[in-house]
């Protein structure tokens, strides 16, 4: 096991791992095989121009932190969770957005990866106090998720992110440090 694939954090069945260039293949693989789970909340990178720059934007924009969840016994990709925007100072804010890979989907891997990724970014060198999820209102897995892990309701944002060719409204869900159980 290299750097690259050290996870930062496990769980009894997965680990979290920042996402590197190298992932390329098996994350697009996965990606397209999932195309169906994914419509319509979600556009993963499904070539290698596409990843090349989704990758990019993860591993140098330092408001940005992406993260796979792999499983612990074969190190396969089970699914994605990434950090954006992330403000530090009075704020110190972050928005999750992830997804499953479908051969993954619906054992409970994201559920165990998300807490990690919650762990490590309520922890140095992160630091953050809340954490938020934008989640579009009939996408009833992706709400399960959050609430699974804590989060809770605070609005609704019409017309809010622009996914599959129109502005869809979303929820916003929320975590702080303190609520972490």
């Amino acid at each position: 096991m290299d750097a690259r694939t050290t996870p930062l954090a496990t769980g009894p069945r997965v680990g979290i791992r920042p996402l590197t260039y190298a992932d390329g293949e098996a994350f697009t693989t996965f990606a397209r095989a999932s195309r169906a789970l994914h419509h319509p909340w979600l556009a993963p990178p499904l070539t290698d121009e596409q990843f090349t720059v989704y990758a990019q934007r993860l591993i140098e924009d330092p408001a940005r932190a992406g993260f796979l969840v792999c499983e612990n016994d074969s190190g396969r990709i089970a699914g994605y969770i990434n950090i954006n925007n992330i403000v530090q100072g009075a704020f110190r804010n972050g928005a999750l957005g992830y997804g499953a890979f479908a051969h993954a989907a619906g054992q409970g891997l994201m559920t165990e990866g998300l807490r990690l990724v919650i762990a490590y970014a309520f922890a140095p060198p992160l630091d953050l106090h809340r954490l938020e999820i934008n989640v579009q209102p009939l996408n009833a897995a992706s709400i399960a998720l959050a609430r699974r892990c804590g989060f809770r309701l605070e609005g609704f944002s019409p017309g809010f992110l622009y996914i599959d060719g129109a502005w869809r409204d979303h929820e916003r869900w929320a975590l702080t440090k303190d609520m972490v159980r």
